[in-house]
């Protein structure tokens, strides 16, 4: 079944919002206030149709991703952890590979993104945060990676998580499983900026990446991925040689020159 962003609405009431504003700014906002936004197999799956949809629609320019309430999300949902509990060893694979599924997802997701937290963000909440390009919080949010708490490990987060505050913060706060402060996620490399109003916060952001071209952010989300942890050697500088080459006889890129060299504003910027 083909869906539109506007579909997604009625789609994903129970779980989430889903809606996209006249210049292309897409928001995903976690809405199961009553236990804390945290996430159960339905929730996932939702997510996962929305980042679908919302990735070939051309009017998406930026995707937010937030929660109503007082928490960004507590991390999995204490029934649906009861349900799995009950599962086999190939269910509970099964199980897992939607999250992975979604988390590399998000990663992957072409254009920029930005979580927008407060509150409790625990768990695998974690996880969502840190495969957004751009992570802004509150003041007051605190995180935990809470899993070894109940005998869990905080596995297919793990790879983004390490990434944003890498391997020595992961050790302590993976084992003891203790909460830490929006200052300190700021600190560690998981926030890029706190504030007192998310709305205020994201503004810069978001006018930042509107004014930018499309087409040459996705690319280089692309090649931050494509260069990432790899040795440079001749492949990769051919790669990134084959990049630059490609873009800059793009028509974005013609367009961005010829709006530069003539002092006016480039055709994706509205007025």
């Amino acid at each position: 079944m083909t869906m539109n962003s506007d579909q997604l609405n009625i789609i994903n009431a129970e779980h989430l919002h889903t809606a996209v504003d006249n210049q292309g700014v897409a928001t995903i906002t976690l809405t199961r206030t009553k236990v804390r936004n945290a996430f159960s197999a339905e929730t996932i799956s939702h997510l996962l149709t929305s980042l679908a949809v919302l990735k070939h629609d051309p009017a998406v320019r930026i995707l937010l991703l937030r929660a109503e309430g007082e928490h960004f999300s507590a991390g999995a949902d204490i029934n649906w952890m009861k349900d799995i509990a009950k599962l086999g060893y190939q269910e509970n694979l099964t199980d897992a590979a939607q999250l992975a599924k979604l988390m590399d997802n998000l990663n992957q997701f072409p254009k920029p993104t930005i979580a927008l937290v407060q509150g409790a963000c625990f768990g695998g909440a974690i996880g969502l945060v840190a495969c957004c390009d751009i992570a802004l919080a509150t003041t007051t949010a605190k995180f935990c990676l809470s899993e070894v708490k109940i005998g869990l490990i905080p596995a297919v987060i793990s790879p983004y998580v390490i990434t944003a505050i890498g391997p020595r913060q992961a050790r302590r706060y993976c084992l003891t499983g203790e909460m830490f402060t929006a200052e300190q996620a700021l600190d560690y490399g998981l926030i890029h900026q706190l504030g007192d109003n998310l709305d205020t916060l994201a503004a810069p952001f978001t006018d930042a990446l509107l004014a930018n071209s499309p087409a040459a952010m996705q690319a280089t989300k692309s090649l931050i991925h494509g260069v990432t942890n790899h040795v440079i050697n001749d492949s990769l500088i051919a790669d990134t040689s084959q990049r630059i080459a490609a873009i800059r006889v793009s028509n974005e890129a013609q367009e961005g020159l010829d709006a530069f060299l003539n002092k006016r504003k480039p055709s994706w910027t509205k007025e």
